[in-house]
């Protein structure tokens, strides 16, 4: 009974997961200022995202040993950045002179950009679940998860 439990726990976590969405609509800046501030603040969310992905990653590459309390603190903050990129991608700059990184297939194809956030927090659900059961086994791989929605936009979004 208890392993059918679980199980109907589980299967809810995913249903609720899996309509819980990231939707924003894009919106063009409205001047220079709010483009310059979009651009700012969406820097620093990624900014954020490689403070929390550094430790992961050194962990990955054996560099650090595995540290269950930064693996869940961090896969959290990744998981709560991923709930608002949504909002600060949406800003399309391109109207203005902004230094950015992003390329204008971000604001183009957002539906896309969409689904590579939701990756993010999926992966950085799994590495909570894969660090709450223990499983050492499963922690290269959960980080690698993580490590692979990242480079999966930066290779379609980001300019070189």
């Amino acid at each position: 009974m208890k392993i059918l439990n679980k199980a109907m726990i589980v299967a809810a976590t995913v249903g609720a997961v899996m309509s819980t969405s990231v939707a924003a609509d894009v919106t063009e800046a409205s001047s220079e200022k709010h483009a310059k501030a979009a651009t700012q603040y969406r820097q620093a969310v990624f900014q954020l995202v490689r403070s929390n992905m550094g430790p992961l990653g050194g962990m990955a590459k054996g560099a650090l040993p595995y540290d269950e309390s930064v693996m869940q603190t961090n896969a959290v903050r990744l998981e709560q950045l991923a709930e608002m990129m949504g909002d600060y991608l949406s800003v399309d700059t391109r109207k203005f002179d902004v230094e950015t990184g992003a390329k204008d297939e971000l604001w183009e194809n957002f539906s896309e950009v969409e689904k590579k956030v939701m990756a993010l927090k999926t992966a950085a659900q799994g590495l909570q679940a894969a660090v709450k059961a223990g499983d050492e086994s499963a922690y290269r791989g959960a980080i690698g998860k993580i490590g692979a929605s990242c480079k999966s936009c930066h290779d379609d979004f980001k300019k070189d």
